[in-house]
């Protein structure tokens, strides 16, 4: 006679079968909740399209005697400014019309374009830290009221961090220190060798040219973290 066996039996005879073959679950053990990290302190990134820093003499020879930059707004770095003055930038390859002037004078001419930039002027433009002219380009710098041969003035910007020495202490970094950044954007990317530069008279904000923009899909300022 055939034995029917109960929902309860099977049950039973599974559980049987299950527990003689080891395959029995085990509980998970209770964990701890693990402490939630320390929240990283975010960095505005802004994004400098290509400009030109002139010397007072430049700016002379460019838009004439006498002649002093006008300020048309003020910029995120204290004391910085867009002057109302455009130059254009001119190679035996290639020109840029319209471009940025950036004031207030400087000791040096300098000019800052993108990888991109200096491959369509047809010149090699070192990847170096603003201010370190060492092994720039040449270009020649054309306004209404004359010319300058800027050679040795054209550089790609390195991407880095102004700050404050109350900001440096903040991120625990130093003057000169080169870190990793984390770029928070539509299409995330980290950028390496990033340089932190501390100055009191510095407002917060990490730099980056077209190009690193382009390839993070930033569209306006965004936020970055130091890794």
């Amino acid at each position: 006679m055939m034995h029917y066996y109960s929902e309860k039996e099977i049950r039973d005879i599974i559980a049987s079968v299950v527990a003689q073959s080891g395959l029995a679950a085990k509980a998970a053990p209770v964990q701890a909740a693990k402490p939630c990290a320390k929240e990283k302190k975010p960095v505005p990134v802004e994004v400098s399209a290509r400009h030109v820093h002139l010397t007072q003499e430049a700016v002379e020879q460019l838009y004439g005697k006498g002649h002093k930059l006008t300020k048309k707004r003020d910029l995120s770095q204290p004391g910085e400014f867009l002057a109302e003055e455009r130059v254009k930038i001119v190679t035996s390859k290639g020109e840029f019309a319209n471009v940025a002037v950036l004031g207030p004078a400087r000791s040096a001419v300098q000019v800052e374009l993108s990888m991109t930039d200096s491959k369509a002027l047809g010149i090699k433009a070192p990847v170096n830290l603003s201010g370190d002219l060492s092994g720039a380009g040449n270009v020649v710098l054309i306004a209404p009221g004359g010319m300058v041969k800027a050679d040795g003035s054209a550089i790609v910007a390195k991407a880095h961090i102004h700050m404050t020495n109350k900001d440096a202490a903040a991120f625990g970094v130093h003057d000169g220190q080169k870190v990793r950044v984390h770029l928070d954007s539509p299409r995330p990317i980290t950028i390496d060798d990033v340089l932190i530069r501390v100055k009191d008279s510095f407002a917060l904000a990490m730099h980056i040219d077209f190009d690193e923009a382009n390839a993070a899909a930033v569209s306006g300022n965004i936020i970055g973290y130091i890794e």
